[in-house]
């Protein structure tokens, strides 16, 4: 099943963070991960959430992106990461996939 990043961004730094995202492709492609939006236009319909840049990124699974987070390779980005941007990112499970008849 798969499972989905939902991420809120600040980037205070534009050229790093960028440097960041181009490291930080290849680990995702690696583990099959994609993104499915990134940085559009968005509008908060109810309730007070102000977020400021979403990106919403599906993995295959909740086990693959909590191992990709807690990766060697992946920490080893986040302190350039931190340097340039601030974030929110919040896990969700997927819903399983319909079986067919």
């Amino acid at each position: 099943m798969a499972a989905y990043a939902i991420v809120d961004l600040h980037i205070f730094d534009i050229a790093d963070y960028l440097q960041y995202q181009r490291a930080l492709r290849p680990l995702l492609v690696g583990v099959g991960a994609r993104y499915l939006a990134r940085g559009g236009e968005f509008e908060v319909l109810a309730g007070h959430l102000q977020p400021e840049r979403l990106v919403l990124m599906e993995f295959p699974s909740m086990d693959v992106l909590r191992d990709f987070y807690a990766s060697d390779a992946y920490q080893a980005l986040e302190a350039q990461r931190e340097a340039c941007s601030k974030i929110c990112i919040i896990a969700l499970n997927g819903l399983p996939q319909p079986r067919n008849a």
